[in-house]
């Protein structure tokens, strides 16, 4: 029994059941049976399809669709045989249920049953299957057409930590099936055309068939032939075509439904009677229809005293729960200014300043409200924690509050209490970027993204498909903020490390090697060790590998206790790791070198006067500046990365030189390459 629950010898069973009905006689009270079982079917599937929230939640409909219209289609072969076997005695010899179908849609009129008969095939086939069967097609192309763009976003979220490596595979999995689902249903739709088809034909087979073999060879008057086989083939074709409209409705309810968080009932009744104004109209026009002369009075001014009675109860509901929220926020204010008015002024009152803030407009308070379903938190969360991994120490937590002095749709990102970051976001639309290459225009507001500065345009979501596969990368609201958050964090990982964090990061430098950890403060004091770590976050470089720093800086200090040389021994113990952050894996490394002139020249006046002497001419600092960022642009175009090669020396001061320039250039010395890298020389630089 647990063996056929579990559909291991269910769906062989029922292919029998279905090859027997086609190949064997079947007898009344089983037609009966399966005929009932065939129409519960049909509104099992139609139930499951109104009270499904998603259409992947009922991902196996287009295989029950194509199980349930081969049941009904061998189902009408054994009773087309039945019909015309023993369709000559009339009643019930094709089973009660036939029967009952015929005599009560007929009454007596054959005529009447073969209109109402083809009106419910016309529904089916003109009017549901063809609509349901449209818009699958569309969905499974705009499905498939938006793929590459979804995947995009998926590698786009997972790259900004807002998701980690399962939340991405499940996301992309989904993906997947959701384009699974919508080409299976292009696919199913053409099951229940096809079986519309067959049972016009079915109809006429049996009626034509039925009189044949009635009058011929059961020597029957044409009129007992019609009015027996008349009724058995009426009853037969509506016994199959109701399943077969319910089917297709169910089928039409899946492609037409979007994905929420209610099932169809609740959408209803929250998108079209949220608002009174609609039935408030509505029963006026109905009251002056009803006035007119020759007009079912009863009928129009019912409705509209039902129509105008339900917006008075929707548009009361409405003013309860407004005076609901406005009576709970004033008891929840009124304690804390009671409080207020008696509290004597403290070292309490004095807020501290955040290392971290986020300021909001009051349109994007519902971001970041639990209560409101705010995504925010969560994604900031994420970007904290992946930033932590990366970086190699535990991000600040960042303190969000409400800023009515900010535009309603702003946002502000603060550092040490000093705005670094604002921009202007749409909570109801989409961004879509432009990535570089995108195939044509989007409709909407134009802005840049305030994390990278790209091309981007604020759209309405339903728009967001298309713009996915136009080439666009589309992202709401919150990862707009969470990835200019994650960005601006980045460039200021620096600022945010101080003595709490170092002293948290010997810590776990004391659980791995204690022995380190304990040499470690007598050689390198705290403040000198935090100045080396903040410049190793300023040009990128992450601290994950507390081991091997604090090995080197263990080694260096006996030489040395300037900043600026420990941090240049600490790049060299941690070679490879900046390589690897800059160029991945690849075994080539391709740089861009100063003109051998302007490096001797530099080198020069550090000889003289050390780092305090490398000065250069305003003029050709601006050349130099220009150069770098045209090669820079160069590597950008060719999918390389910018790297300036230079002699150790000066490679402190060609960093701070380059930090200000427009792009993004790192600055190795040529003992920061590892042995098992190839250089090669791309631009040759210079002041002229």
């Amino acid at each position: 029994m647990r063996t056929l629950t579990r559909g291991n010898l269910g769906i062989p069973l029922l292919l029998l059941v279905v090859l027997a009905m086609v190949t064997l006689p079947m007898p009344p009270f089983l037609l009966d049976v399966f005929f009932t079982f065939n129409i519960a079917l049909a509104l099992v599937v139609l139930l499951v399809a109104v009270y499904t929230m998603r259409p992947l939640e009922f991902a196996v409909f287009p295989t029950i669709l194509l199980v349930a219209t081969l049941m009904r289609l061998a189902l009408n072969v054994a009773s087309t045989r039945v019909v015309l076997l023993e369709g000559h005695e009339g009643g019930d010899a094709a089973g009660k249920v036939i029967e009952a179908f015929g005599e009560v849609v007929i009454g007596g009129n054959y005529v009447v049953g073969l209109v109402v008969f083809a009106i419910l095939v016309i529904i089916n086939f003109v009017v549901v299957t063809k609509g349901a069967g449209r818009i699958s097609e569309v969905s499974a192309r705009f499905t498939l057409d938006a793929m590459p763009g979804k995947q995009m976003a998926i590698d786009a979220d997972l790259n900004a930590g807002l998701i980690n490596q399962e939340e991405a595979k499940a996301r992309r999995q989904e993906v997947t099936q959701e384009a699974d689902f919508y080409g299976s249903m292009d696919g199913a739709s053409k099951f229940v055309r096809g079986d519309a088809v067959a049972g016009i034909l079915i109809l006429v087979i049996n009626l034509l068939g039925g009189l044949g073999i009635g009058m011929a060879q059961h020597d029957l008057s044409f009129e007992l032939a019609v009015r027996n086989y008349s009724l058995l083939t009426i009853g037969d074709g509506l016994v199959a075509q109701i399943p077969s409209l319910l089917l297709s409705t169910a089928a039409a309810i899946m492609v037409t439904r979007v994905n929420t968080a209610e099932d169809m009932g609740g959408q209803i009744l929250e998108q079209m009677f949220a608002s009174p104004k609609a039935l408030a109209i509505s029963a006026g026009i109905l009251t002056v229809m009803g006035l007119v002369p020759g007009m079912p009075h009863v009928a129009f001014l019912g409705l509209a005293l039902l129509a105008g009675g339900t917006a008075w109860f929707i548009f009361r509901r409405n003013q309860a729960r407004a005076a609901e929220l406005a009576a709970a926020e004033q008891l929840e204010d009124e304690p804390a200014a009671a409080v207020e008015e008696h509290k004597e002024l403290g070292w309490d009152d004095v807020s501290p300043v955040d290392m971290i803030g986020l300021e909001v407009g009051y349109r994007l308070i519902p971001m970041v409200d639990k209560t409101q379903d705010g995504q925010l938190l969560g994604r900031i969360r994420g970007v904290r924690k992946k930033l932590s991994q990366d970086l190699g120490f535990l991000v600040p937590a960042v303190h969000i509050r409400d800023n009515l002095d900010l535009m309603p749709g702003a946002y502000r990102i603060t550092l040490m209490g000093v705005a670094v970051g604002e921009a202007e976001v749409y909570p109801e639309r989409e961004l879509a970027i432009n990535p570089g290459q995108v195939f044509g225009t989007l409709k909407g507001v134009e802005t840049r993204d305030p994390a990278f500065g790209l091309e981007a345009v604020w759209i309405e979501a339903g728009q967001k498909e298309h713009a996915q596969t136009l080439g666009y990368t589309v992202v709401d609201a919150s990862t707009v903020v969470a990835t200019h958050l994650n960005q601006v964090m980045s460039q200021h990982a620096h600022e945010l490390l101080g003595h709490e964090e170092v002293q948290q990061l010997l810590e776990l430098l004391g659980k791995s090697s204690p022995k380190l950890a304990e040499d470690l403060p007598g050689k390198v004091p705290v403040s000198t060790l935090l100045k080396v770590l903040q410049n190793l976050l300023m040009e990128q470089v992450p601290i994950r590998d507390i081991r091997t720093i604090a090995e080197t800086l263990t080694d260096a200090a006996a030489a040395s206790q300037d900043v600026v040389a420990l941090t240049q021994a600490v790049r060299g113990s941690l070679s490879r790791l900046i390589i690897q952050e800059i160029n991945g894996s690849a075994a080539e490394l391709p740089v861009i070198t100063l003109d051998p002139k302007l490096e001797q020249i530099l080198l020069k006046s550090f000889q003289q006067g050390g780092a305090e002497g490398l000065m250069l001419e305003p003029g050709m600092a601006e050349r130099l500046q220009k150069s770098l960022n045209e090669a820079a642009q160069r590597q950008e175009a060719a999918g390389k990365p910018s790297v300036l090669l230079v002699a150790a020396p000066i490679r402190p001061l060609m960093a701070k030189f380059v930090r200000y320039g427009t792009q993004q250039i790192h600055v190795l010395s040529y003992q920061e390459i590892p042995e098992n890298k190839q250089i090669t020389i791309v631009a040759t630089v210079g002041g002229n």
